[in-house]
């Protein structure tokens, strides 16, 4: 708490950064600096001016809070691992320069983060919007500063990662400087979800690589963890109401218990991450049946799951409750791709069933999405679904429906059209397990293609990058994700203006390869941007902002 003295100086810790901001304002420069020169940040802020001053930075450099959130533990936490981030080369080696140094004064010594709003409530569409100053003290102060300035704690995460970018380890004076000052930047993105899939059905990944991915996806500012966790090969989640699921799972050591899920949810919202969970039905889950034989149509056919059992339902329904409990997202992701109706067709007690309600394999198809649509909709949920339900039966979806797109172009327009909301996962583009797509093409896809009425481009509430885990799992997921998903969320973030402006390889290139290279300081193992094949090892000898 400030001393009782001190009111006029808390207005002005508010009221002076945003009148400097204001003042820069009218230079602007959208999705550009002004100077010619490419800024090294990733993904492109909105809005933003440099100039041509080098300030150094103070590795004791303090965190100064303001506003209704600037409190939260949320922004200490991070500042914490932020400075640890910059300050990963500022050890004991350098500390009689640091002591020398400060002797004359660093022109950076404090991170002034002031956030207006306490409530740290993260739903789709928070605001995440930020500004940040960066500049030479006015000579008025005896310790210069940086500001960041937003409206909640997930803005002030935003600007912490930019901040970080911008400050870079000097190896000849050992110490941190932030070149191209004084910076100014206003900051948004373009879309309000920006996922990636992460897929554990197909190979398990313990909970600190998770971790380690939900990391590197802040530093990307991806903000929806869409985890497919359960599919035909394994069921590792625990489901307290339905025990015997995760006998489903691979082994008893693959396996997330609900401290477990909780834990990723934690974890993933202090990065300002939500989480969205995946139970693909009625198709993809042969593997609930290992504990739950009842649910599978015959031993010999094994999905979609038995459409012709309430108890079929009477378990989603419990397996949903328990959801509830652990994932707070408003989106729950309930699959209904690829769903091959044959075993109802042929299962004799489940064609007595669709004979009797004079129904046909799609006619089931269609009452097994509804119902569980109804399901999740009754626990408070938005449904999200893959695209085959839009396309085989779209007047019959709930409207609340998120259209999950996948297979190709042109389904986000038609479901828009529509008054559906759409997710854009092109696979021809967005799915990283397809190693032959090379980063332009990931990072030209465009979420709008085709989409030219503003009110239907706001039902896109943005796109995701899909890692599918057939051959991926924990020793080469990370290097299959990154760069590529950086491509995919510079999209998302960015200004479609700034993004589609120019020649690539020029205007983009050579800040992927800088952002790859960050990614590799940070421990992500981020492969070669243009390798042949994603995920590829470097050809031979050479700097990492080459490869």
């Amino acid at each position: 708490m400030p001393p009782p003295d001190s009111p006029p100086r808390q207005v002005l810790c508010l009221v002076v950064p945003a009148l400097l901001l204001l003042l820069l304002r009218p230079t602007l420069a959208s999705g550009g600096g002004g100077g010619g020169e490419l800024a090294y940040l990733w993904p492109l802020p909105a809005e933003f001016t440099t100039g041509g001053d080098t300030l150094s930075v103070d590795p004791a450099l303090a965190l100064v809070v303001g506003g209704d959130g600037g409190g939260s533990r949320i922004v200490k936490d991070a500042f914490d691992r932020y400075k640890s981030i910059i300050f990963q080369h500022s050890g004991v080696f350098s500390i009689f320069n640091a002591l020398r140094k400060r002797a004359s004064g660093y022109d950076i010594g404090r991170l002034r983060i002031v956030v207006r709003s306490g409530n740290e409530e993260l739903q789709l569409g928070v605001d995440e919007s930020y500004t940040l100053l960066v500049t030479k003290s006015d000579g008025k102060s005896i310790i210069g500063e940086a500001t960041i300035e937003a409206n909640t704690v997930y803005g002030a995460l935003r600007g912490l990662e930019t901040f970080s970018q911008l400050c870079t380890f000097e190896y000849s004076t050992k110490s941190v400087l932030v070149r191209q000052a004084p910076w100014y930047i206003h900051d948004e993105p373009r879309f309000a979800y920006r996922g990636l899939l992460l897929d554990t059905s197909r190979h398990y990944y313990p909970v600190d690589v998770i971790k380690h991915i939900l990391d590197s996806m802040s530093f990307a500012k991806l903000n929806v963890l869409h985890w497919h966790m359960v599919d035909s090969q394994s069921f590792p989640l625990e489901v307290p109401t339905y025990p015997k699921l995760w006998q489903g799972a691979y082994t008893k050591w693959e396996r997330y218990t609900v401290e477990d899920a909780y834990e990723i949810v934690n974890f993933a919202k202090s990065r300002g991450i939500h989480v969205m969970a995946e139970v693909d039905v009625p198709g993809h889950a042969e593997s609930w049946g290992k504990g739950y034989p009842e649910l599978w149509p015959s031993s010999s056919c094994k999905e979609p799951l038995d459409v012709s059992k309430n108890s079929t339902f009477d378990l989603i329904s419990g397996l949903l409750s328990d959801m509830r409990k652990i994932f707070p997202f408003e989106l729950f992701h309930l699959g209904g791709d690829e769903v091959n109706t044959d075993c109802w067709t042929s299962t004799t007690h489940v064609k007595q069933w669709l004979q009797s309600h004079n129904m046909t394999g799609k006619d089931a198809y269609k009452y097994f999405v509804i119902r569980a649509q109804e399901i999740a909709i009754s626990k408070n949920w938005t449904p999200v679904n893959w695209e085959e339900t839009f396309n085989a039966f779209p007047q019959s979806l709930s409207p609340k429906t998120v259209v999950h797109n996948w297979l190709g172009a042109g389904v986000c327009p038609k479901a828009v059209a529509k008054g559906f909301k759409c997710i854009f996962s092109n696979q021809g583009f967005w799915y990283l397990d397809h190693l032959d797509v090379p980063w332009d093409q990931v990072y030209t896809a465009e979420p709008l293609e085709g989409i030219s009425d503003a009110s239907q481009q706001k039902l896109v509430i943005g796109g995701e990058v899909c890692m599918w885990g057939e051959t991926a799992d924990t020793s080469n997921v990370q290097q299959t994700i990154w760069p590529r998903a950086a491509a995919a969320a510079e999209r998302l973030w960015s200004r479609r203006d700034a993004t589609s402006a120019g020649d690539v390889n020029t205007t983009a290139l050579p800040r992927l390869h800088y952002f790859r290279c960050l990614l590799n300081g940070r421990g992500v193992q981020a492969a070669p941007v243009t390798n042949q094949y994603a995920r590829s090892p470097p050809k031979g000898p050479g700097s990492c902002y080459d490869q």
